[in-house]
């Protein structure tokens, strides 16, 4: 007898089950992917115990015929697949979700799965149960247009894989964020997601177009999201790129508010992660992530979705072509935001602006207790009382005021019309700050943040127009490396030129450097060689030469700014607010953080009780 021989058929199911389900959130990103397959328009899921003792589905799509749901349930059974003029299926046009015909077997091979399904033209619905790879005949059943399908008692036909699944809520907040990828993809569809009795949320499905999407994404991905998100719509040679980006000042400590949709389907991909901070860059500190909601719109034959067993990546045939739109298109979205900042500065800073106590805990003259009430000092007093010395020094810095504001001219209502966004300057306060009275409220300004970040434009500016200067090295340095390292950066070296960093292959695993960037000064040649090798590798973005680059423009614009302490004239002031409005991305510092906040009167007036 050979020592080769065949597995038995529960053995492959349940091989082929621990590919496709790894976790209840598997089982349910298959089964929901179906529904959506099937036209459905709303679908419910329900779950208990993290998805480990039950997942119910229920759809309202197109449903299956008795003769259908026998087969549906055998392995690589699929109505999904198109046939070719020589019969066989073609792979390389995929339109739906699914397509391998996995899904419904191997849950069957390690759960308990019962089926109901009916068509819109059926008399009565079919039920078919599965339990342990063990298939029940066809049955009359009652139930509605759709399908429902509950899976009960995940993996009891494999009691090892149990010892690997996370705690209860783990488990949950990963079917959570599985069904929530579905929605952001689908916002026509209705979703409702409930654990045990908890309904942990229901979302209604929204209109067609940017409004609805954007509507949607707001729910899942937050209020503040939509309020601070970019529209995307780019095309390049037939790839439509459409989504929302976040203000560089309304970003996060990780990359999980990043997401991105090919042809409706959510993927992770390194691609996005490299394109994206490649298109912040100019923006974010290295550990600061943008929010994005990216969705790609390519034709079937031009991206293969069948090199992950769960579906989760994508390789697109030109990656570099895909890679190049999404930044391209970003870039394009944050020049035209101007100077916008992101509305959750102005936020933090009302919160901290409101008292955290009453006023009366400290202040005589006011009573506590819900409303406060001011009530007049008797008089009589010989001493006044202690806390009223605290502004007995607060006629010289008044002069001050008032005489800084003498070269300020009075406002007119056309001064502060529209067109003027920042305002008009008001004042100064401690030297750093500028304070502009606009139409409906104030604006802050960080004097130094402001304009550095306006002397980092004009840098760049003009290092597109002549070039990054290059120094000749007097002796050229080589780097070994590993040969497919040495060959990426070969045939990147055109763009690497173009950031004055020239390089070329010298025999196999290495490169030799003769130009490097004229602004890096003393420069560890052979670490840097290495960082780019590594972005190359992992992101497809020379990250580390423009990072330095970056860098070394922000340091000289740091010092070449308005420091922090120097005192403005009105005409100065003005002319900053006039520069800002007109620069792009002047809304933000080199690391993110925002040149300016803007509170509007309706929210000071808040402050003060009088809304």
């Amino acid at each position: 007898m050979g020592v080769i021989r065949r597995l038995s058929e529960g053995t492959i199911n349940r091989i082929a089950a621990g590919e496709v389900v790894e976790r209840p959130a598997s089982a349910v990103k298959e089964l929901a992917e179906n529904a959506l397959d099937a036209g459905a328009k709303h679908i419910d899921i329900v779950i208990g115990s993290g998805g480990r003792e039950l997942i119910r589905i229920t759809d309202d799509g197109i449903g299956m015929s008795a003769e259908d749901l026998s087969v549906a349930v055998e392995r690589h059974a699929t109505s999904k697949l198109p046939s070719g003029a020589d019969g066989r299926e073609d792979l390389h046009d995929i339109a739906t979700l699914g397509f391998r015909g996995e899904a419904l077997p191997s849950i069957g091979a390690v759960a308990r799965l019962s089926i109901t399904t009916r068509t819109r033209d059926g008399d009565t619905a079919h039920r078919i149960a599965v339990e342990g790879g063990n298939v029940s005949p066809v049955e009359p059943a009652a139930g509605p247009v759709g399908t429902r399908i509950e899976v009960r008692d995940l993996f009891f036909a494999t009691p090892a894989r149990l010892k690997f699944l996370k705690g209860e809520r783990s488990e949950t907040l990963a079917v959570s964020d599985v069904v929530k990828r579905l929605a952001m993809a689908h916002p026509e569809v209705a979703f409702s997601l409930t654990s045990e009795t908890r309904n942990m949320f229901r979302l209604e499905p929204e209109m067609p177009g940017d409004a609805g999407r954007l509507a949607r994404l707001g729910a899942i991905m937050g209020r503040d999201f939509s309020e601070n998100a970019l529209a995307i719509n780019a095309m390049r040679e037939g790839i439509a790129l459409t989504g929302f980006a976040g203000l560089p000042t309304y970003n996060r400590g990780t990359a999980q508010m990043q997401f991105l949709f090919v042809n409706g389907r959510p993927v992770r991909d390194k691609l996005i992660v490299g394109a994206v901070r490649g298109a912040y860059a100019d923006f974010l500190a290295r550990d600061r992530h943008p929010a994005v909601a990216l969705f790609v719109e390519i034709d079937p034959r031009d991206v293969d979705v069948n090199v992950h067993p769960a579906k989760a990546e994508v390789r697109f045939r030109d990656a570099g072509l895909v890679r190049g739109l999404i930044v391209g298109a970003l870039k394009h979205a944050l020049h035209d935001a101007g100077h916008r900042a992101s509305t959750t500065v102005a936020g933090a800073a009302l919160d901290a602006l409101r008292p955290v106590s009453s006023f009366a805990d400290t202040a005589p003259g006011f009573s506590g207790g819900g409303m406060s009430t001011y009530t007049p000092q008797r008089p009589g007093f010989a001493t006044p009382p202690a806390w009223q010395g605290a502004f007995t020094d607060l006629g010289a810095h008044a002069a001050r005021i008032v005489e800084h504001e003498q070269n300020i001219a009075p406002l007119s209502p056309d001064a502060l019309s529209s067109a003027l966004p920042l305002g008009v300057a008001r004042g100064q306060l401690h030297e750093t700050y500028v304070i502009a009275q606009t139409a409906d409220g104030i604006v802050i300004v960080d004097q130094h943040a402001a304009h550095e970040r306006l002397v980092y434009e004009r840098m760049k500016k003009a290092m597109a127009e002549r070039g990054v200067a290059r120094q000749i090295l007097l002796i050229p340095e080589v780097v070994e490396l590993d040969e497919a390292d040495a060959e990426r950066l070969g045939t990147r070296a055109g763009e690497l030129a173009e950031l004055g960093f020239v390089l070329e292959t010298f025999g196999q695993g290495a490169v030799v450097v003769r130009e490097v960037p004229a602004v890096f000064g003393k420069l560890d040649v052979p670490g840097l060689v290495r960082d780019l090798a590594d972005d190359l590798s992992e992101l497809d973005e020379a990250l580390s030469l423009k990072e330095r680059l970056e860098h070394v423009c922000g340091t000289i614009a740091c010092h070449g700014s308005v420091r922090a302490g120097r005192r403005l004239t009105a005409d100065e002031m003005n002319a900053l607010l006039r520069e800002m409005e007109a620069t792009p991305h002047s809304g933000q510092c080199n690391h993110g953080r925002p040149t300016y906040v803007e509170l509007k009167l309706t929210d000071i007036e808040k402050l003060f009780g009088r809304r």
